[in-house]
C-alpha cells in the first residue's frame, strides 16, 4: 500500500454528506471516531446529513438505528432510494402503473405517495427492479411479459449495487443482480438508476440548505458510488477506508481520478 495517498482536509466544509454502512457504521457497530467525527461537526453548526443505497430501510428506520448507535438524528436528515425513487416516479411518470420487485418500504412508500401498483403485465408502466431478497421466478415472468411481450413497460432500478456487504466479508447479492436477469431474457435495458452515484441523491440530501455544493464534503467508502457521486455532483470527495474500496485501488487511479481526500478512519475528516 502507498500511505502516501492519504490525505486530510486541512479546513472545514460547509456541509457534509456521509454514506451509512462502511462509513459510520458496520453491521451494528459505530465505526471508531464516527461518533467524534459527526458530533464535532453538529457541536459547531454544520449541517450533517446521511445517504444509503439501500433500499430495505426507511428514512425512518434508519433514524432509529443511528439513535440505537448514539447518534440521535431525524429522519428528514437521511436520503435513500426509497424516496428518491417515489420522487422521481411522481416527477417523471406521473399516473404511471409499476410493478416493484422490491421489499415492504419501497412497496409502502409507493402506497403513500398514492402510486398505482400491480402484478398484471398488462397494465405495468414502469418495472422497479430493487434489492429484493423475495425475488423469485413469478417476478422474473412478470417483469419478463410486461417488458418483452406486452412492449409497454420501462426499466429502473433504485440503485446500481451488485452486493450488499456485511461484517465478516459476508454479502447478499443487490439491485444490480436483479437489473442483470430482467434485462437478460427480456433484452430491454434499464433506462434510469437512482441511487448514488446518481447525483440526484445529492441534490435530495442538500434541498432546504443554502449551501454551494462546491463546498460540501461527500464521505464514503466506495469509489465506484460515494466518489464517483460526488464527481457528478461537483461536491468534494473524501474516501474512508473501512468499507469496501482499498488503498491499492485507489493508487490504481490517475490523479485526476482519486478522492480529494483518502481517510483511514471517519474522524480524519476534521482538520487536524
Amino acid at each position: 500500500m502507498d500511505s502516501a495517498i492519504l490525505k486530510r482536509p486541512q479546513a472545514l466544509c460547509e456541509a457534509y454528506l456521509f454514506d451509512l454502512d462502511g462509513t459510520v457504521y458496520l453491521g451494528d457497530e459505530l465505526l471508531p471516531g464516527a461518533a467524534e467525527a459527526i458530533g464535532e461537526l453538529r457541536r459547531r453548526g454544520i449541517p450533517v446529513r446521511f445517504l444509503s443505497n439501500n433500499p430495505t430501510k426507511t428514512p425512518e428506520q434508519y433514524a432509529d438505528k443511528l439513535g440505537d448507535l448514539g447518534l440521535p438524528t431525524p429522519a428528514a436528515d437521511i436520503a435513500n432510494t426509497v424516496v428518491a425513487t417515489t420522487r422521481w416516479l411522481l416527477r417523471n411518470h406521473p399516473g404511471a402503473t409499476v410493478f416493484p420487485i422490491a421489499e415492504a418500504p419501497l412497496i409502502e412508500a409507493f402506497e403513500r405517495a398514492g402510486i398505482a401498483m400491480s402484478d398484471d403485465p398488462a397494465r405495468v408502466d414502469v418495472v422497479v427492479a430493487s434489492y429484493d431478497r423475495g425475488f423469485d421466478y413469478r417476478k422474473l415472468q412478470i417483469a419478463f411479459d410486461a417488458l418483452w411481450r406486452h412492449r409497454r413497460a420501462i426499466l429502473i432500478a433504485t440503485n446500481p449495487d451488485r452486493y450488499c456487504p456485511f461484517p465478516g466479508g459476508r454479502g447478499e447479492p443487490d439491485c444490480a443482480a436483479v437489473v442483470a436477469a430482467i434485462e437478460a431474457c427480456s433484452q430491454v435495458r434499464c433506462q434510469k438508476v437512482l441511487g448514488k452515484p446518481d447525483p440526484e441523491l445529492a441534490r435530495l440530501a442538500l434541498d432546504g440548505l443554502d449551501v454551494d455544493p462546491a463546498r460540501c464534503l461527500m464521505v464514503g467508502d466506495r469509489l465506484a458510488t460515494d466518489v464517483e457521486l460526488a464527481r457528478r455532483a461537483n461536491l468534494a470527495s473524501a474516501l474512508v477506508l473501512t468499507g469496501d474500496s482499498t488503498l491499492d485501488e485507489v493508487a490504481a487511479l490517475p490523479p485526476a481520478g482519486r478522492p480529494d481526500f483518502v481517510l483511514e478512519r471517519i474522524d480524519h475528516i476534521l482538520p487536524t
